[in-house]
């Protein structure tokens, strides 16, 4: 029996079903594969007769739901699931659906720089012309945005023309919609979406954990302050650079004129140099000049998507306060207590609003099951959003994602002692990382969770340092270095965990007297985190410096300049210059203005933040205006934050930084910073830092 009749719907829902031991409601499905509960019992109609050959029964039983079971009287139920399963990842659908089609096409026309003419585009994809015509139409608008042009002309063709960097970045932006970091990093499988298959062709996931190998050989600070969306997009960039220069297709000259390389810092420009080296012998390619001038150009924007001091966007700050505000009002739970549920929101927020802004593509694999598990919160939430959003269209997949936020901090209200030390790798970061904790904690209580990791970190972690590697996504590990697991902690989850401790946990795990040095090597490591954490909370309000400014018939670059100046003279008193270059600084910050407001909406106060290569300390300094200085449409400012770091960072310093600048979401800090002294303001942040790190100790 051949998979290839199933349609690519079909084939969807097949592989839904596979993946769930118990049975599924056709509402379920229909919300996984976005179409009708109608369209799924037609399709589940259609498929009967053809499961029947690989000696499958698809169960639909009204209070068990819909289900694939073994033929009485055929081989066992797993091997014939899996046979179904080997057949529908290795066959061909019978025909490819709307978002297939367009990756493909994108795929097919930038690997060629030969026009393609439709019949043969039709014909690969077993469609008529007229409907490849109506994919690249919309294929086009998606190229413009880029800077690309795609190019129609009768008895010429199809291509698309622009320059090499814009097509690379089409590629890399078609991956950050379409795959998954699973799809990405993960152990080589077949994808069961032909458009995924062929995007990893074009990006070269065979190599992409090679040039990540190559990548942390630089071992340079600055790698470890990317934030897990910024260095999947440089890796992903950096492979489909290496595919492409195999292939011949480079970066000219002309692309690099304009004053482009002089924008470079010159610190990046050497070390792109040092890994264009690195990469030359170790994939045996030629990376020219102008290569190595493109690829400092992504190490400056992968820092520049890396999030600032705080993590912190003013829109986003007051989004967040509104949002939880009415979730406790309608649900009564003190979430506005939970300081892990803001700094989480915090991290997931800002990128969410550019998906949905962006129009991009947004999966939630976990969708169905949330609303199964949380079904009013979900209500809840969705009702609080659409109240909070406008015209802004927020689809299901985000609430989902927001869900698990809040339904993560409704259970760490009660959390048990634990004594199995587990690290968690989560694709989201932050919510499916949270709920899985307080999942694990609520029920399986001996896991002490230590923390969460990105999966480039995971791979490079020390096994002794933890028992457990639990992860929701595919890692490039051997399977004995980890187990996947569910966000949601199903029952086949916590059977699979307590197999996988007592097959390969527990048999690794040393006797206590081999085991002690270890556990005494982490004992220090750690308390080195909670004395730098400590120190730097002294150290920043010890320096902390509250002004008046005179700014009388003065405009925002003199103030800035000013406040710059004052803080510059104080550091001078105690032993330095903290800023090498004011004008620099000072352009910066004027620079976040001009993109968006630094005021906190509702208040006096603006917070302006930045880290800079001419910035040598961090500092904390509050100035308050004679005059009001009008800022946007809504608003003056009467008090000016100024939050300064250097570009290198440590990990307690940015901690720390952050957790203040979350701490404005707190009216009572605001009220203090716009009219208190500067001992209430010292005294209110020590204790809140003090809580701060006596709950992360």
């Amino acid at each position: 029996m051949n998979m290839g009749k199933f349609t690519a719907r079909q084939r969807q829902i097949l592989m839904f079903l596979l993946g769930r031991k118990n049975g599924v409601t056709a509402a379920e499905i229909a919300a996984e594969t976005s179409v009708s509960v109608r369209t799924v019992h037609r399709e589940l109609d259609d498929m009967d007769r053809s499961l029947a050959g690989f000696g499958i029964l698809l169960l639909r039983k009204s209070g068990t739901g819909i289900a694939l079971r073994a033929l009485d009287g055929g081989p066992p139920e797993e091997e014939q699931l899996a046979k179904v399963r080997e057949e529908l990842l290795s066959g061909k659908p019978a025909d490819y659906s709307g978002d297939e089609r367009k990756i493909m096409l994108l795929c097919d026309l930038l690997e060629t720089e030969e026009p393609i003419k439709m019949f043969a585009l039709a014909h690969s994809l077993k469609v008529t012309v007229a409907t490849v015509s109506h994919d690249l139409d919309e294929l086009e608008s998606e190229l413009n945005k880029l800077g690309l042009q795609l190019v129609r002309r009768r008895g010429y063709g199809v291509e698309i023309q622009g320059a090499e960097i814009q097509k690379r970045a089409a590629i890399v932006h078609a991956a950050s919609n379409e795959l998954t970091y699973s799809d990405l990093v993960g152990a080589p499988a077949i994808h069961e979406n032909a458009g995924a298959r062929r995007l990893l062709e074009l990006i070269g996931k065979s190599d992409l954990l090679t040039v990540a190998e190559c990548f942390w050989d630089m071992n340079w600070p600055w790698t470890e302050e990317l934030s897990e969306g910024a260095y999947t997009g440089l890796l992903t960039a950096l492979s489909v650079t290496v595919n492409r220069l195999r292939r011949g297709k480079t970066v000219t000259v002309a692309e690099f004129q304009s004053g482009a390389r002089e924008e470079l810092e010159q610190s990046l420009l050497n070390q792109a140099g040092d890994l264009a080296r690195h990469l030359e012998k170790t994939f045996a390619i030629s990376v020219t000049g102008e290569e190595t001038a493109y690829i400092a150009s992504l190490f400056q924007r992968a820092r520049e998507d890396s999030p600032e001091l705080a993590h912190l966007d003013l829109e986003v700050v007051d989004i967040i306060e509104r949002l939880i505000d009415l979730i406790v009002e309608r649900t009564g739970i003190p979430y506005q207590e939970d300081r892990s549920l803001r700094s989480g929101l915090l991290e997931h927020i800002r990128p969410a609003l550019k998906r949905i802004r962006e129009g991009a593509r947004i999966r939630n694999p976990l969708l169905s099951a949330i609303r199964k598990d949380y079904e009013e919160l979900f209500a809840t939430v969705r009702e609080a959003v659409d109240e909070l959003a406008g015209d802004l269209q927020v689809p299901d997949e985000e609430i989902g994602f927001l869900v698990m936020h809040f339904g993560a901090s409704a259970e760490r209200l009660h959390q048990p002692g634990r004594n199995l030390r587990a690290i968690l790798v989560c694709s989201s970061g932050l919510s499916s990382s949270r709920l899985l904790a307080t999942r694990l904690a609520k029920e399986m209580p001996q896991i002490q969770v230590l923390g969460n990791a990105s999966w480039y970190d995971a791979a490079r972690l020390q096994e002794e340092n933890y028992d457990l590697l639990i992860s929701t996504i595919d890692l490039p590990l051997p399977g004995d270095r980890y187990v996947r697991l569910s966000p949601l902690l199903t029952r086949e989850d916590r059977e699979r965990l307590l197999s996988h401790i007592q097959q390969w946990t527990l048999q690794k795990r040393r006797p206590p007297e081999t085991g002690e040095p270890l556990q005494k090597e982490g004992a220090m490591a750690r308390l080195g985190t909670l004395n730098a954490t400590l120190s730097e909370i002294h150290s920043l309000l010890q320096g902390f410096g509250l002004y008046e400014l005179n700014n009388e018939g003065a405009g925002l670059g003199e103030i800035v300049t000013e406040a710059l100046e004052l803080v510059n003279g104080a550091e001078s008193a105690s032993g330095g210059k903290l800023i090498a270059d004011i004008p620099a600084v000072a352009e910066r910050l004027l620079e976040r203005e001009r993109l968006a407001t630094q005021m906190i909406p509702g208040t006096a106060l603006a917070l302006f933040h930045t880290r800079s290569p001419y910035i040598r300390a961090r500092a904390l300094s509050l100035f308050r205006l004679k005059s009001p200085l009008a800022l946007d449409s809504e608003g003056e400012a009467k008090v000016i934050l100024l939050m300064l770091a250097p570009q290198e960072l440590s990990k307690e310093s940015l901690e720390v930084l952050s957790e203040i600048s979350a701490l404005l979401l707190n009216s009572q800090l605001v009220s203090l910073l716009e009219s208190g002294t500067d001992a209430e303001i010292r005294n209110y942040l020590a204790a809140e830092l003090l809580s701060f790190f006596e709950n992360n100790g």
